[in-house]
C-alpha cells in the first residue's frame, strides 16, 4: 500500500495541476486502502473534486469528517463497506457506486437515498422516483405515527431540565422504535433507523424552537428584490378541473349581466405591462341607510363604492373579499374594513359610514385581500429594531397575478411583486408572524412569502421562508401539507402529508360530488369549521386529533374527527364565505358556540343556527324621493367579516353591495 501524500494526489488527479484545490477527478482505485489510510486534513483541500474513484480497496466506511462540496460522482465498488451513514456529509453527491460490497443490505440502500438528498444514480440505475418516495411519502407516514406516539404517551416536563429532557428523549425514542410499524419486514432495519432519527428531530423541534427571522431591509433603496418560490401539489389536476373560481349565478334575468372579465373563472392572464397606480383619497360620502325588514337590533348600511364609473345603476360588479384592519396596541383600527371587487379596493369606516380611501388599478380585477402589521423603521437602510414601529399594511391581488402592498394611512401604494403568472384566488397572512404571506393561484400552487418590513422611504424586500403547516381547501378536497423543507433537500415543491375526508363522502354517487371544500376557518388553534359544496351542514372538527391518525397507505387519507355539525342552507352556489356563514339568498347564518374545548361534542343531528339575519330591503334616495331596490332581492353573499370586538358585521354581495351590520350594546348573541 502506497502512503497518501500531496505528491501522490497530484499524480493521480486530473487535470494536471500544482495545487490540490484545482483537481477535479481523482483515481485512487486498487491501492488496498483502509479508513486510517485516508488523511482527512489533506483530502479536505480537494475543494473542486467532482469525481473520485475508490474502487477495489478495503474501506469499511467513509471518513466522517471529510466534506467535499463539489463531489458529484463517487465509486466505492468492490470494498468492504458496512456503515453507509458515514457518507452523510456528501450532500451534493449525485451518483454513487457500491456494487460488490458484501455487507450492503436493502436497508442500507434506503438509508443512502434519504441521507443523500441529490442522489439520482445508484449502481448505474436511475433511482430518482424511489428516492423521492422514501424522502417524502414514506417519511411522512413515519412522522405521523411518531407524533401519535408522542401525543398519546408523552409530554414535556415542567420545568424542562437537562436531566429530565435526557431521560425523556431516551424513553420517547425507545417507545417510537417499538410502536411504529410501517413498511415491509425486509427494510425493518431502515424503518427503525429512520424512526429513531425522526423521533429525535421531533423532540428537538418541541424544545428548541427556531429563532424568528430578522426583518431584512433592501440594500438598494429604489429597487425591490423578489425571490420567488412556488411549492406545488404532488399531483396536478387535469386541465378541465383546474379552475378554482367561484361560479356565481344571477338570480334575476332582468338584471344586466356581468361581463366575462368580471368573473375569476373567465379571467384571462394579463399581458399588458404594469401601469402606475395610486391610493386615491376620495371625497367622504355618507353611506345610505337601509331599512330593515324585521329585526331592529342591528343598524344596516349599504355602500356601492366599487361601481364602474361611479354609476349608481351598477349591480353587476361582484365583490369578492373583505377584512377588518387589525387593532393596534392603542386599540385603534378595528372599525376600518377593506373591501375589493372590480378594479378597486376601498377602506370604509363602519362607525361613520364613510369611504376613507379608494385604490384603483385600471385593467385589474381584485379577488382577495388581507391586512397585517409589519415593522416600519424610522430611517432608510439598516436600522435597529428598537427604532421600528408597527405599521398596518394591506395586500391585495387578483387577475394579473400581482400582489399590491399598500399603506392606507399614508395613502401610499409602496410596492408590488409577481406571485404567479395566473390569477390569484386567495391571500392570507399568518396571524402569529405578520410578515408571512400565503398566496393561492389558479395554477394550483400555494406560495409562501416573507414580505419583511419597510423603512420610512418604503424600501422593502420579499424573500422565501417555509416553516409552517398548511391546511388547504380546494375542488379536490381538503389537504394537509408540511411546508418545512427537508433538512438537506433542494426541492421546494411540497408533497401532501394527507387528505382529510368527511362523512358526507359516503353519500357520493354519479350525480353528487361533495369533495369540493369551499369554506374553511379556524375557530381556535385546534377546532376547524369547514363546509362542502352541495352539503347542507357545516362540520366542526379537531385538527390535532385528525392529523394524529395514521393515513391510509394508498390514498394518504384520514377521516376528520368531527365534533359537531351545524345546520346550514341547501344551495348549489359554491364558494360562499365561511365565518358568519352566508347563503345564496342574502341571509347570514349565525351560531353561538362557546367553551369549545370544555365540552364533549358528538356528531349526529346537525345543530340549528342561533339566528338567521335576513336580507334587508335596500332603499335609496334619488331625485324622485326614496326608492326601493327590488331588483337586488336576496343576492349571493361572497364574503363576510367581523371586527375584532364583534361590533360590526360586513357582508359583500355579488350585486355590488357592501352591507354593514352594527350590533347594539344590549344584544349579546349574534
Amino acid at each position: 500500500m502506497e502512503k497518501i501524500t500531496e505528491k501522490l494526489l497530484l499524480e493521480k488527479g486530473s487535470p494536471k495541476a500544482t495545487k490540490l484545490e484545482q483537481i477535479k477527478t481523482l483515481n485512487l482505485s486498487k491501492l488496498t486502502l483502509k479508513l486510517e489510510d485516508l488523511p482527512v486534513p489533506l483530502l479536505s483541500r480537494l475543494s473542486s473534486l467532482e469525481r473520485w474513484d475508490l474502487s477495489g480497496n478495503r474501506l469499511e466506511e467513509f471518513p466522517r469528517r471529510l466534506e467535499l462540496p463539489a463531489l458529484k460522482h463517487l465509486d466505492l465498488s468492490d470494498n468492504q463497506m458496512e456503515d453507509v451513514t458515514s457518507l452523510e456529509a456528501l450532500s451534493g453527491l449525485e451518483e454513487l457506486k457500491l456494487e460488490d460490497n458484501l455487507y450492503i443490505t436493502v436497508s442500507d440502500n434506503h438509508k443512502l437515498m434519504v441521507l443523500l438528498p441529490k442522489l439520482r444514480m445508484y449502481n448505474g440505475k436511475d433511482v430518482t422516483s424511489s428516492a423521492n418516495h422514501l424522502r417524502f411519502v414514506y417519511s411522512a407516514n413515519l412522522r405521523t405515527r411518531i407524533i401519535a406516539v408522542w401525543e398519546k404517551h408523552f409530554r414535556l416536563p415542567d420545568p424542562v431540565t437537562a436531566e429530565k429532557l435526557s431521560a425523556l428523549r431516551k424513553d420517547f425514542v425507545i417507545a417510537a422504535c417499538q410502536q411504529v410499524r410501517f413498511g415491509p419486514s425486509s427494510v425493518s432495519d431502515f424503518t427503525k433507523w429512520r424512526v429513531e432519527v425522526m423521533a429525535k428531530e421531533y423532540l428537538i423541534s418541541l424544545t428548541e424552537p427556531k429563532k424568528e427571522p430578522e426583518i431584512q431591509d433592501s440594500p438598494e433603496p429604489k429597487e425591490t428584490q423578489v425571490v420567488p418560490v412556488t411549492p406545488s401539489k404532488r399531483k396536478q389536476l387535469p386541465s378541465e378541473r383546474i379552475s378554482l373560481t367561484p361560479r356565481k349565478k344571477l338570480r334575476n334575468s332582468d338584471l344586466p349581466e356581468s361581463p366575462a372579465e368580471s368573473s375569476p373563472r373567465k379571467s384571462n392572464r394579463a399581458t399588458t405591462p404594469r401601469r402606475g397606480a395610486k391610493v386615491q383619497p376620495i371625497r367622504e360620502k355618507e353611506v345610505e341607510v337601509i331599512k330593515q325588514k324585521k329585526k331592529k337590533e342591528e343598524e344596516l348600511q349599504k355602500e356601492d363604492c366599487h361601481s364602474k364609473q361611479d354609476s349608481r345603476e351598477d349591480f353587476s360588479t361582484q365583490l369578492w373579499a373583505c377584512a377588518f384592519q387589525p387593532q393596534t396596541e392603542t386599540g385603534s383600527g378595528g372599525r376600518l374594513v377593506a373591501t375589493c371587487g372590480g378594479d378597486s379596493l376601498c377602506v370604509i369606516d363602519c362607525e361613520t359610514g364613510m369611504v376613507m380611501k379608494k385604490y384603483k388599478v385600471s385593467g385589474e380585477e381584485f379577488f382577495s385581500l388581507a391586512w397585517s402589521t409589519v415593522l416600519m423603521t424610522r430611517g432608510g437602510g439598516r436600522s435597529s429594531s428598537s427604532s421600528a414601529q408597527p405599521c398596518s399594511v394591506l395586500a391585495a391581488g387578483g387577475k394579473r397575478g400581482l400582489v399590491k402592498l399598500i399603506h392606507p394611512r399614508n395613502n401610499v401604494a409602496f410596492g408590488e411583486f409577481r406571485a404567479s403568472r395566473k390569477s390569484l384566488s386567495v391571500l392570507r397572512f399568518n396571524h402569529r408572524q405578520g410578515n408571512f404571506l400565503f398566496t393561492g393561484s389558479y395554477d394550483n400552487k400555494i406560495v409562501m412569502w416573507d414580505i419583511g418590513g419597510v423603512d420610512s422611504q418604503y424600501n422593502y424586500k420579499v424573500i422565501q421562508l417555509l416553516v409552517l403547516e398548511l391546511l388547504t381547501a380546494c375542488e379536490d378536497g381538503l389537504h394537509f401539507y408540511k411546508t418545512q423543507l427537508e433538512t438537506k433537500s433542494s426541492n421546494k415543491s411540497r408533497s401532501k402529508e394527507m387528505e382529510i375526508t368527511f362523512p358526507v363522502y359516503k353519500k357520493e354517487d354519479k350525480d353528487h360530488d361533495y369533495h369540493t371544500v369551499d369554506g374553511l376557518s379556524f375557530l381556535t388553534d385546534d377546532i376547524v369549521a369547514s363546509k362542502n359544496f352541495l352539503h347542507s351542514s357545516i362540520y366542526l372538527w379537531s385538527l390535532s386529533r385528525t392529523t394524529a391518525q395514521r393515513p391510509d397507505k394508498k390514498s394518504l387519507s384520514v377521516s376528520a374527527v368531527v365534533l359537531m355539525e351545524l345546520q346550514w342552507t341547501s344551495t348549489e352556489v359554491p364558494y360562499l364565505a365561511l365565518n358568519t356563514c352566508p347563503d345564496d339568498r342574502g341571509r347570514l347564518w349565525t351560531y353561538h358556540i362557546t367553551d369549545l374545548q370544555k365540552n364533549n361534542f358528538q356528531s349526529g343531528k346537525p345543530i340549528q343556527p342561533t339566528q338567521v339575519l335576513d336580507w334587508p330591503s335596500p332603499m335609496r334616495k334619488g331625485l324622485g324621493g326614496v326608492e326601493a331596490l327590488g331588483g337586488v332581492e336576496g343576492p349571493s353573499i361572497n364574503s363576510v367579516a367581523m371586527d375584532p370586538e364583534l361590533q360590526y358585521l360586513v357582508a359583500l354581495s355579488d350585486k355590488n353591495m357592501v352591507i354593514v351590520w352594527k350590533r347594539e350594546e344590549d344584544v349579546r348573541k349574534c
